[in-house]
């Protein structure tokens, strides 16, 4: 998959859990096997951390159920409540959450991995190369900024891995 990892390089993967289990959802009616879709994105590099952030709307039984999966796979979790605006509309953003982290983390590794097709994150890719990370995309393809593939020093499109990292609903 990628021909210049090797396994002594320091990895973090930070995981905008929404943009990927919707992408997931929405083109293919299927969940995400995070534990899978991170052992396929480290290669058997040194994985330092893998956090995913994740919004808690109504701890239902299914919701708990997802939370538990990940922190079985050893990710960790970051966790905001759903927002409900005065006018219906619901707010769940963890885009400041997830540059915070890979910013401060990023002193402490040689890889920062983005799980995600958000536009949002194109700064955030400008300034961890700057500061002399390697920094690698994965996103389902069809919905990740254009922008943010081409800065990407690896991208990684979920599309083409999908007999690996999806699983029936």
């Amino acid at each position: 998959m990628n021909p210049l990892a090797y396994p002594s390089q320091r990895v973090g993967v930070f995981i905008d859990t929404q943009n990927i289990y919707l992408s997931a959802k929405n083109f293919y009616n299927k969940n995400v096997d995070f534990g899978n879709l991170i052992k396929l994105l480290n290669q058997g590099r040194n994985l330092i951390r893998a956090i995913a952030y994740v919004i808690k709307s109504d701890l239902s039984p299914k919701e708990i159920a997802f939370f538990e999966a990940l922190v079985s796979k050893g990710i960790e979790l970051r966790i905001k409540d759903i927002i409900y605006l005065p006018d219906g509309t619901k707010k769940a953003d963890w885009d400041i959450g997830i540059t915070i982290d890979a910013v401060r983390f990023s002193k402490f590794l040689d890889v920062v991995i983005l799980v995600t097709g958000d536009g949002d994150f194109i700064p955030l890719v400008e300034y961890l190369k700057n500061q002399g990370n390697i920094v690698e995309v994965a996103g389902f393809g069809r919905n990740t900024s254009s922008k943010l593939k081409e800065l990407a020093d690896v991208f990684y499109d979920l599309d083409e891995l999908k007999e690996y990292i999806l699983i029936p609903k």
